[in-house]
């Protein structure tokens, strides 16, 4: 069976994932995979750089992290758009173990080959929006609808 969709160099940010054939809207694509840690084990590491607003960390739930840094796949090249054909699907496994949920990214739209396949990171942080986060979490992905960050207004 042919491959839907392929990972290649982005305009909107280093590597994208693309699709190499039609996918339709509600089509499952891709699972975000990685290791799973817990929120804090992720806080206390020294080894990513936060300060380049560049990271493969997926918030899973309450407990845990999946950190796409150590076994994860094609998933954790999805640019963030403020306009995006995709969105992230959290599958709640059965039982009381969170680590065994799942994230999926799925079609929102029809999307055709060719095409950049993005979702909204829905990024929230506890600090105050500041400039220098801004800047940090700056978004470039060229939309109409573009807000100029990644970050998401505080509730």
């Amino acid at each position: 069976m042919p491959r839907k969709i392929i990972a290649r160099r982005s305009q909107i940010h280093g590597n994208g994932v693309f699709a190499a054939a039609a996918l339709k809207k509600g089509e499952r694509l891709i699972e975000y995979k990685g290791q799973r840690r817990t929120h804090e084990e992720v806080d206390n590491d020294t080894t990513g750089d936060i300060e380049s607003g560049h990271t493969f960390l997926f918030t899973l739930n309450d407990e845990y992290v999946i950190d796409a840094n150590h076994g994860g796949g094609t998933a954790r090249w999805i640019n963030h758009s403020c306009d995006p054909n995709c969105e992230a699907v959290l599958d709640e496994a059965d039982g009381d173990d969170r680590r065994k949920d799942r994230v999926f990214i799925e079609a929102i739209r029809a999307i055709k080959p060719g095409e950049e396949l993005t979702y909204d990171y829905g990024i929230t942080l506890d600090e105050a929006h500041t400039a220098r986060l801004k800047k940090i979490w700056a978004c470039h992905c060229g939309s109409k609808k573009c807000t100029g960050t990644m970050l998401k207004p505080k509730r």
